[in-house]
């Protein structure tokens, strides 16, 4: 993950698009980032779904082709030759390939955008840090008028659980103590 601190989008001849969501996401992107990125830019995608996406002309990674430690590292081998300088995270509500995910938004030295389920866009810097506030907030239920009642009970948690281990310390040690 790079150019975080930086807010303008590098030069983008080769991207890489990590689909992590629904196929019509990436559908319905390819054709906004095309006319942003120019229509000779190469894509390629990581995916775990059969096939190609409708409009896509580029190479395609298939997760289920990289099982285990040695396939990532082999993916990691195919995807570190291709010198992506953007990449693409579908962060839509499902919780599909949500370790690869994130394992290649760290891996891929490239400017990370994040893809939402409408196939709108945005940069992952600090010039989109309120945007990115504001999705992880509405991701995690704790936006609006659920972020009271969210926020109390992640407040009361670590008392009920010094509670319950509490009673349960002082039931075994009574048991213990009739034992003897």
């Amino acid at each position: 993950m790079r150019y975080f601190l930086r807010t303008g989008i590098p030069d983008c001849s080769r991207l890489l698009l990590i689909e992590s969501g629904p196929r019509v996401v990436i559908e319905r992107v390819i054709h906004h980032l095309r006319n942003s990125f120019g229509e000779d830019v190469e894509m390629d995608l990581v995916t775990c779904y059969a096939g190609e996406p409708a409009g896509f002309r580029g190479r395609v990674f298939n997760v289920n082709d990289y099982g285990g430690a040695a396939g990532r590292e082999a993916l990691w081998a195919d995807l570190s030759q291709r010198n992506y300088s953007v990449a693409g995270v579908v962060c839509a509500a499902v919780p599909i390939m949500t370790k690869w995910k994130w394992w290649l938004a760290y891996k891929v030295p490239a400017k990370i955008f994040i893809i939402n389920e409408n196939a709108d866009y945005f940069s992952l810097d600090r010039a989109h840090l309120g945007q990115l506030r504001r999705f992880v907030t509405h991701r995690l239920g704790i936006g609006g008028a659920a972020a009271v009642p969210a926020l109390l009970r992640l407040a009361v948690f670590p008392l009920t659980l010094a509670y319950l281990l509490l009673y349960a310390g002082t039931v075994h040690l009574r048991r213990k103590l009739r034992q003897i």
